[in-house]
């Protein structure tokens, strides 16, 4: 495989699980539970929809937005790095969303895929080794630095 396929797998990994963070989100706001929670409380899960809670949450999803692009931009230990860290935080966010309360069937399913493809993402990552990053380098006409 060379370093170009691992850079577009893994693009193509974090697209994946994007996609998948984005319509749990969708079917959970068309949920009773959630948009009664949202109207009475402001809320969900005992915490409130503030401006900073949104900031935050947008700060948190644009990881794995951000590595859909630096997956296939970035050199190789940087861009094993990014998706090594990307993936552990992502995988710990879902698993502690999961523990937080009652989830709803939908969520769980998602949560399952969610955090078995980061997980993938992180091994992935890591196996991807130096060697087999110069030798698809020079495969592919690349110049590599001293």
């Amino acid at each position: 495989m060379t370093v170009k396929d691992r850079g577009m797998i893994l693009s193509t990994l974090w697209i994946f699980v994007t996609l998948n963070y984005l319509y749990c989100d969708v079917l959970s706001l068309m949920s009773p539970e959630m948009l009664n929670s949202l109207i009475t409380t402001g809320g969900v899960g005992g915490m409130t929809m503030s401006e900073p809670t949104l900031l935050a949450a947008a700060i948190l999803l644009e990881i794995p937005i951000l590595l859909v692009l630096l997956s296939r931009v970035l050199k190789h230990k940087s861009n094993r790095l990014a998706s090594i860290i990307g993936g552990l935080v992502m995988t710990l966010v879902m698993a502690g969303t999961l523990l937080m309360g009652e989830a709803s069937l939908h969520y769980i399913f998602f949560a399952i895929i969610e955090i078995a493809t980061t997980l993938f993402i992180v091994w992935f990552a890591w196996t991807w080794d130096e060697a087999e990053s110069a030798e698809s380098q020079a495969k592919n006409g690349a110049h590599t630095a001293a």
